[in-house]
């Protein structure tokens, strides 16, 4: 049985009889924090003190994955380390940024030698609990409390595991204040998100005893909120990490237009998103808070607090189909308030993607029904990217539509895995990638 086989296997027993869960560590109960309401590892509390150069790590512990199987030389699909480095935020100030490197068990097959995939996580919440390096420990985070309950599942670990099947190091970047308890994530940040995906690549090439080398090529995964992530960092590259041998990224979804995805979202199960979202320009930007103060009711106010604290599970849960235009003094809602706000909408306009020619091969996917992170402006961004010279593949995914944008947004995420994973390796592999810029005018 071929190691990759085998990995698969240890997936699908793993998560149908629980087989593999690892234990926590040793004094793991004793060595927790409290952040907003929720226990977390201490690990995640950052130094007073950070290191000056981009990409330095802070501190690395073992992480235990909760999917995991006994192989024959090590553990299947590998062996992880949590990770805290240092990065610069959209303001220009030093940051501590969790995450998680995975060496995989698979051999690299391909010639050279062997390359790194910074993960970059779909939408996992605001709460620091809901962090992608936490769940890859923990895969179902379930926390019942008087002050606070919290519900949060690792979606992304099949899409890592993915990759590491392959023989490709992966390094998992929990973003900007998602995991470390001194601030609250910059959710949809255009610098923050691409700053914190380009120093993981370096955090992870300074990693001790790992098999990627100097030489090592570089890739980028990631799919909605991580699709935007990869994509700004595959523009910034250039001029924030020149150092990074970015060599191909996979943009699923890309939330690339900010004031298009946040019209679409509002009523739905995903108006979660929204709240995130002004949090998060408020944690960028504190000028913005009396402007946001002036429309807020006590249930808005309410609302954006209890959202900070949530995974997105959670949200769907609390808020469901709620319209933000209840959360204003005078019924508006929350996207109006944003459209007709200058001091806002410069904000919003600062985190369009696509303006500058992003570094290697791109693909950009996207659902031609996915009323989440509406189709029609992840298409804009293939089409402008080709304009400024880019090379791109751009792949359409038609599934049937549903009445659910969640649904419509997740069909399309996980049709799209197995071939974005395969393109992605392949040029990691070397092999050429077919740009689609001269045929895309005539796709969907």
């Amino acid at each position: 049985m071929s190691i990759r086989t085998r990995i698969t296997a240890a997936l699908l027993a793993a998560s149908v009889v629980g087989a593999g869960v690892a234990p926590p560590p040793a004094g793991a109960a004793d060595n927790v924090v409290t952040s907003r309401g929720v226990e977390i590892p201490a690990f995640y509390t950052p130094p007073a003190t950070l290191p000056a150069v981009n990409g330095t790590l802070i501190r690395t512990e073992a992480l235990p994955l909760t999917l995991s199987l006994p192989g024959i030389k090590r553990r299947l699909p590998g062996t992880a380390t949590r990770i805290m480095y240092k990065s610069t935020d959209s303001a220009g100030q030093a940051v501590a940024v969790s995450g998680a490197y995975l060496e995989p068990a698979a051999r690299w097959r391909e010639p050279g030698p062997r390359p790194l995939v910074v993960f970059a996580p779909g939408t996992m919440g605001q709460g620091d609990q809901c962090s992608t390096s936490l769940g890859l420990q923990r895969g179902l985070v379930l926390q019942i409390g008087w002050k606070q309950s919290t519900v949060s599942i690792d979606y992304e670990m099949l899409a890592i595991y993915r990759l590491l099947s392959k023989g490709v190091a992966v390094v998992e970047t929990d973003y900007i204040g998602l995991g470390t308890t001194d601030r609250l994530h910059t959710f949809v940040n255009r610098l923050d998100s691409g700053h914190a995906v380009l120093d993981a690549a370096r955090a992870a090439k300074a990693l001790p005893d790992t098999s990627i080398t100097a030489d090592s090529a570089v890739g980028l995964y990631g799919y909605s909120q991580g699709g935007g992530a990869a994509a700004a960092a595959a523009e910034l590259q250039p001029s924030y990490a020149p150092d990074v041998a970015l060599k191909a990224t996979y943009a699923g979804a890309p939330p690339a237009n900010i004031t298009e995805v946040t019209a679409g979202i509002d009523g739905t199960e995903l108006v979660g998103t929204l709240g995130w979202s002004v949090n998060g320009f408020i944690q960028s930007q504190p000028e913005l808070q009396p402007l946001l103060d002036r429309y807020l009711n006590d249930a808005g106010r309410a609302a954006l607090k209890d959202l900070s604290t949530m995974c997105a599970s959670d949200s769907v849960l609390a808020y469901a189909n709620t319209r933000s235009s209840t959360w204003t003094v005078n019924g508006q809602s929350m996207v109006d308030i944003i459209r007709t706000e200058p001091l806002w909408q410069d904000y919003i306009n600062a985190q369009l993607i696509g303006t500058l020619k992003p570094t290697g091969a791109v693909r950009v996917a996207t659902g031609v029904n996915d009323n989440a992170v509406p189709h029609a402006q992840a298409r804009m961004l293939a089409v402008d990217w080709c304009r400024l010279g880019a090379d791109v593949t751009y792949a359409p995914i038609k599934l049937p539509k549903v009445g659910s944008p969640v649904l419509n947004h997740a069909g399309a995420y996980l049709a799209d895995q197995g071939p974005a994973v395969n393109w992605l390796t392949q040029r990691l592999a070397g092999l050429p990638a077919s740009s689609t810029c001269a045929s895309l005018p005539n796709q969907p």
